[in-house]
């Protein structure tokens, strides 16, 4: 069969739903490409939701994967506001809410995630907020004016982002976490303290081991329609609040998946070309759970880059052209001043080497398992992060005494670990 008779359907129009259709393209696939989202927005970029969209340094259209009318011109069938209902494998059909049936010869699953919502009395008060998509962030902003207090659940990475932004607009956030530290799932805790410091520093309340119990209206009644005033803690203490946004995780969206008999497990399960159990259909970013080659188990990881990875992977296979080559995977948060960038996975290191300069940052942290670099974390720091990268990549084993001491470049750090790896 030629291409040009063939039909890949991609549920999900978010990064990497819109990364597949433009790979699809780039490696000269012919057939129909039907690209079907649940939102009313063209593909966009998430990161910057809780940065510089939140914070209004961009409008909308700076979101956008790229121009809307680009897709037509690559003759990407665009299908917005639409989510489907089943999919049919034996028949190799999609079904959608709205009645509509798709054939298809290829089926691409890039529903993402969606926010796990806080199990407690109160949760769907008006004012309780979550952030994930456009939507999300645009009904947040009247939150963020001066002098409003918002008290923001979760020390995640969104959390503190948020932080960030609340206080530079004027707004009065405090932070509330269940755990005994930040970022304690991501995170060593030398570098769950730095942030801690730096929010507080710089005037963001932080209050850890602090679970909370419900969410309070005026009346101390859960009614409908009744705003937020106050978060209760176990402890019986209420924080005052004029809003609140929850960022306490994600939930891969794999339901339509495991409906239609695919392997599950913490996501879709898929090989290195992101097949499912099914060879015709394919799942990628958030939603999809794959083998990791560095830390050489199964994952699912939320992040750009893996999603635009799998996402040219499975075009690839679609296509019959060659795999991309493995990839350190990365991260970054912006917070305030802070830029973090993180190279690698922390997974079962046994050493972390902190590099310092003389101020606050640069600042990194290096974990090795057996003398072998898998991760970095650093903090203003450009070439610590590129260094690490190339060093993760190779297994390298550079020197702990030179990774700690911030007199040596690490350019000269990398060369002499990379020599003997």
């Amino acid at each position: 069969m030629s291409d040009s008779k063939q039909t890949v359907i991609i549920l999900g129009a978010g990064q990497a739903g819109g990364q597949c259709a433009a790979s699809l393209r780039r490696n000269g696939f012919g057939g129909r490409i039907l690209l079907a989202g649940e939102e009313r927005h063209p593909p966009y970029q998430r990161p910057p939701l809780s940065k510089a969209y939140l914070s209004g340094e961009i409008d909308e259209s700076r979101l956008w994967l790229q121009p809307p009318e680009t897709w037509a011109e690559q003759s990407v069938e665009l299908r917005l506001s639409s989510r489907a209902s089943a999919i049919d494998r034996a028949n190799r059909i999609v079904r959608f809410e709205d009645g509509r049936e798709e054939a298809f010869t290829h089926l691409v699953i890039a529903t993402g995630s969606r926010v796990r919502t806080l199990p407690v009395p109160g949760a769907d008060l008006e004012g309780v907020r979550y952030l994930r998509s456009i939507a999300d962030v645009d009904a947040l902003k009247s939150d963020f004016a001066p002098g409003r207090r918002i008290a923001i659940i979760g020390g995640g990475y969104i959390g503190l982002e948020a932080a960030s932004v609340a206080l530079k607009l004027g707004a009065k956030p405090v932070v509330i976490e269940a755990m005994d530290r930040l970022l304690a799932r991501v995170a060593v805790p030398q570098m769950s303290e730095f942030y801690r410091q730096a929010h507080e520093a710089r005037g963001v309340p932080i209050r850890l081991d602090s679970q909370v119990a419900a969410l309070k209206a005026e009346s101390g009644l859960f009614s409908e329609g009744k705003t937020v005033t106050g978060i209760e803690l176990t402890s019986g203490e209420t924080i005052a609040c004029d809003s609140a946004l929850v960022g306490i995780g994600v939930i891969p969206n794999q339901e339509l998946a495991a409906e239609c008999g695919l392997e599950t497990g913490n996501g879709i399960s898929v090989d290195e070309a992101c097949r499912t159990s099914d060879p015709d259909i394919y799942a990628i970013g958030d939603c999809a759970e794959q083998h990791n080659w560095l830390t050489d188990k199964r994952l699912r990881l939320e992040s750009v880059p893996n999603a635009l990875d799998q996402a040219k992977r499975a075009a690839a296979a679609i296509c019959g052209t060659a795999q991309p080559k493995p990839e350190v995977p990365w991260f970054w948060s912006d917070q305030f001043d802070l830029k973090l960038q993180t190279a690698g996975l922390i997974g079962a290191h046994d050493t972390t080497i902190i590099r310092t300069g003389e101020a606050e940052t640069p600042r990194s942290f290096f974990h090795l398992a057996d003398g072998v670099l898998i991760a970095a974390d650093c903090i203003n720091d450009p070439p610590s992060f590129m260094a690490a990268k190339m060093m993760i990549q190779k297994r390298a084993k550079p020197d702990p005494v030179a990774l700690a001491d911030s007199a040596v470049a690490m350019k000269d750090v990398m060369k002499a670990a990379l020599a003997g790896a």
